[in-house]
């Protein structure tokens, strides 16, 4: 009997072991288990990483494309105003369009003509300005004398045994090259910007009626209608308020540089008004060139702060009182997300990418703001 009963112990520790044994594999070998949710996330992170790369690599290498689109989507918010008030007064979208189009280009046309002769000349003299303020600032000059002495030592020993090498020279495009191309690529991408602005000005409400016959329930339909109106109604508020903001800092400063007597007040105001959209660093260059300026055109140590003086107060009145009383704290962003957005987009697509930032920044938070799923995003971008 013992032995039978070993026996049948034997038997069931052998079905249990054979029984365990796949359960201790499926385990071990990860099937099911832990392992499978580290694969699983760690290739989820690394599929989300290489579509952020790609999603950056299309914006930079199509920044030619995407740039006349940005424009004109920013436009369009900014003058559909203007069309659906022709519009009321029985004139239809197709002639309004034009008509808006017709007076913008004009503007544009003549301050073109106007600044830019004025910035070519300063562009061309700026070789003989550098050497005017060398002059202005004299107490320097023997300190950088010194220094250049000190320099051509050192090349007259890093030379030394050389002067039988070959010199091979990288001949550059000129700079009369280098702004004909640019003229050109800046042309190109005008037109294209100006054609598909009117387009959009001309096609009224079509892309919101269709958005909306993508919905079959009646009441979301009224739901997308009253979103879509509210975001653009807020978009065009806000690009129509910075733009009036801007101009009155552009026209404000010309006036004050016309008032102490600096050249081409018409020139300073402009970059003033275009330099606004640039936060914390537009500010800084504006300053920077208007002292320069200063320093060449007067010998008056007095008259050369007051210049500064009058783009720092006028800045500061614009930044710090007027904006956020016309706008709102609503609109008001996150310091570290624009500076964030502000690099970023100067990196993309340079000085255009720059200008553009604020203005798409404050575009996102608004959608944000109207789109409950993303309000937690608008929430972060506010200040």
């Amino acid at each position: 009997m013992a032995g039978l009963s070993n026996g049948v112990n034997m038997n069931e520790k052998t079905r249990s072991g054979k029984v365990s044994a796949p359960e201790t594999d499926k385990t071990e070998s990860g099937f099911g288990g832990e392992g499978d949710k580290d694969t699983g996330k760690s290739k989820s992170i690394a599929i989300s990483g290489l579509f952020i790369l790609a999603f950056f690599y299309t914006l930079y290498f199509t920044r030619a494309f995407l740039l006349p689109i940005v424009l004109a989507l920013l436009l369009t918010f900014l003058l559909r105003p203007a069309v659906r008030a022709l519009k009321r007064i029985k004139i239809p979208d197709v002639a309004g369009a034009a008509l808006v189009l017709i007076l913008l280009l004009g503007v544009a046309g003549y301050g073109t003509v106007r600044i830019s002769r004025p910035a070519a000349q300063w562009i061309y003299n700026a070789p003989e300005s550098l050497r005017k303020i060398e002059l202005k600032v004299s107490h320097l000059r023997r300190l950088i004398e010194e220094a250049s002495q000190a320099a051509e030592e050192l090349k007259k020993v890093a030379t030394l045994g050389t002067q039988n090498a070959i010199e091979v020279e990288i001949k550059r495009p000129s700079f009369t090259d280098a702004v004909l191309t640019g003229t050109q690529e800046v042309l190109i991408k005008s037109s294209l910007m100006f054609i598909l602005l009117y387009f959009l000005l001309a096609s009224g409400d079509l892309f919101q009626r269709k958005l909306i016959r993508l919905f079959s329930d009646e009441s979301k339909k009224r739901k997308v209608q009253t979103i879509t109106r509210e975001v653009e109604q807020k978009i065009s508020r806000y690009l129509i308020t910075v733009t009036v903001v801007n101009t009155f800092m552009g026209v404000s400063l010309g006036i004050g540089m016309y008032l102490v007597g600096m050249p081409n007040p018409v020139l300073w105001g402009v970059m003033a008004g275009f330099l606004v959209f640039i936060p914390y660093l537009g500010p800084l260059i504006g300053l920077s060139i208007v002292t320069f300026v200063a320093l060449l055109t007067f010998d008056s140590f007095g008259r050369i702060l007051l210049v500064p003086a009058i783009y720092f107060f006028l800045e500061t009145l614009q930044g710090q009182i007027i904006t956020p009383i016309v706008l709102g704290f609503r609109l008001a962003l996150n310091p570290v997300a624009i500076f964030i957005w502000l690099i970023f987009w100067g990196w993309i697509w340079g000085i255009t990418g720059a200008l553009l930032a604020v203005p798409m920044l404050t575009v996102f938070k608004i959608l944000c703001d109207s789109i409950t799923p993303l309000a937690s995003v608008g929430e972060f971008l506010g200040r």
